[in-house]
C-alpha cells in the first residue's frame, strides 16, 4: 500500500531543480511501484505570518505517515524546515533525510553535501522516558526549541532518559545518487 510522504526542503533546492528530481521521480513510475503519494506543499509566500505558516504545514502533515527531508546546502538552517521536522516527530511520522546535492542542478553541477539537519535538532528526553522537549543547536549550546512545546513519545531506554539526544540518534540519512534513491526510495519509507 502506498504511503503519504511529506517532503520538507529549502525552496532554493526547488529553484536549483534538485528537490524536483526526488519529488517527481514517481512520475516515471506508476504510484504503487513508486511507493508513495506526494503529500507535501510548496513553500508559501513569505508574507504569511508565523501562525499562518504553522497552520499550513500542520494541515499538510495531517494525512502523511512519512516525512522525507531533502537536504541541500542550507536546509539545516531554515526555520520552517526545522518546524516541519519537529512537527513530524511530534506527530509520530517516520522521518528520514535524503542528501540531494549529488544531483546535478539546473546549472549542470553537483554541490558538496550540506550539513545534517538532524545533528542540529534534538529532544530532551524526560526522566521517565515518556516525554520530550524539542531542542536546537544555537551555534554555541543546546536551547529549547521555541516553535513547539513538550510532547509524549514512545518509552525511551534508560540511556536516553534525562538527556538531550540529537535527532540523528533516531533517523537515517541517505544520498539520492550514491544510495540509488530512484530504485530504493520505496524501501527507505517502509
Amino acid at each position: 500500500m502506498a504511503k503519504r510522504v511529506y517532503f520538507a526542503f529549502h525552496y532554493q533546492d526547488v529553484i536549483d531543480f534538485r528537490a524536483n528530481v526526488v519529488r517527481n521521480h514517481d512520475f516515471t513510475k506508476d504510484v504503487e511501484s513508486a511507493g508513495y503519494f506526494d503529500h507535501s506543499m510548496w513553500e508559501e509566500a513569505k508574507t504569511a505570518g508565523a501562525s499562518a505558516l504553522k497552520r499550513l504545514i500542520n494541515a499538510e502533515l495531517k494525512g502523511s505517515s512519512v516525512t522525507a527531508v531533502l537536504i541541500g546546502t542550507e536546509t539545516y538552517n531554515r526555520r520552517w524546515v526545522r518546524y516541519e521536522i519537529m512537527k513530524s516527530v511530534e506527530k509520530g511520522n517516520l522521518v528520514l533525510g535524503i542528501h540531494i546535492n549529488s544531483i546535478k542542478g539546473r546549472d549542470g553541477y553537483k554541490k558538496l553535501k550540506g550539513p545534517e539537519p538532524f545533528d542540529y535538532l534534538g529532544l530532551l528526553v524526560s526522566d521517565d522516558g515518556l516525554h520530550a522537549t524539542p531542542t536546537e543547536w544555537s551555534g554555541e549550546r543546546w536551547a529549547v526549541y521555541s516553535d513547539l512545546t513538550s510532547f509524549p513519545i514512545s518509552e525511551q531506554p534508560l540511556s536516553r532518559r534525562g538527556r538531550n539526544c540529537q535527532l540523528s540518534t533516531w533517523f537515517s540519512t541517505y544520498d539520492w545518487i550514491q544510495d540509488d534513491g530512484y530504485n530504493n526510495f520505496i524501501y527507505w519509507i517502509e
